[in-house]
């Protein structure tokens, strides 16, 4: 019996050979398959809370790698790997590198310059890695921790409140996330920013 996923909004499906990727063969369900990938993710959590991380260390691809890894390596044999197909989103997979590092550099100059108050830049950031949808699954989840992790170890500010919603189930919270993401893909980051520290 393979892994059998029901896809709801805001979700991308995975093609047959990430699925095959799967490490735990018992997961047949999307429910089974969100609470083997939760329980990663809080490991990952827990590794952060341990350290402090600098400025220098969070604005390189390695950690970005590593972070998607931390989350995902007990479930996904791919963790922590760009992905290697394209999707119904984000960019072609061979612009994922390019368009990372044009984002590191950017995040680099905004919080040099100032350009943005803090919470916009971590804001801003996670729009952007998310928009590129560096890997098969997890993009949301690994967008919102790098949020978290460059408000609290960049700006030294507490981290923002989403994290106390579940945004994987298809109730109010995600749809208003969903729609707070739109509005930034129009240009309007307001939302977005509001909806962090809710």
């Amino acid at each position: 019996m393979g892994l059998d996923l029901e896809y709801s909004s805001g979700q991308t499906p995975l093609d047959e050979d990430e699925k095959e990727g799967l490490l735990i063969p018992t997961i047949t369900t999307r429910a089974e398959l969100d609470e083997f990938e939760q329980l990663n993710i809080q490991e990952a959590q827990e590794w952060i809370r341990k350290r402090k991380f600098k400025r220098e260390t969070i604005l390189t691809e390695q950690f970005v790698k590593e972070l998607h890894r931390r989350m995902y390596s007990d479930v996904w044999k791919w963790a922590g790997e760009f992905r290697r197909t394209n999707k119904n989103i984000g960019v072609d997979k061979l612009e994922i590198g390019i368009q990372i590092r044009n984002l590191l550099d950017d995040c680099s100059f905004w919080i040099d310059n100032k350009t943005y108050p803090d919470d916009e830049i971590a804001i801003r950031f996670k729009h952007r890695i998310v928009s590129i949808h560096c890997f098969s699954n997890g993009n949301g989840r690994h967008s919102r921790l790098m949020a978290e992790i460059i408000i609290k170890h960049v700006f030294g500010k507490p981290i923002f409140t989403w994290h106390s919603r579940n945004l994987t189930k298809q109730d109010n919270p995600r749809k208003e996330y969903l729609q707070a993401l739109k509005e930034a893909d129009a240009g309007n980051i307001l939302p977005l920013m509001k909806f962090a520290r809710m």
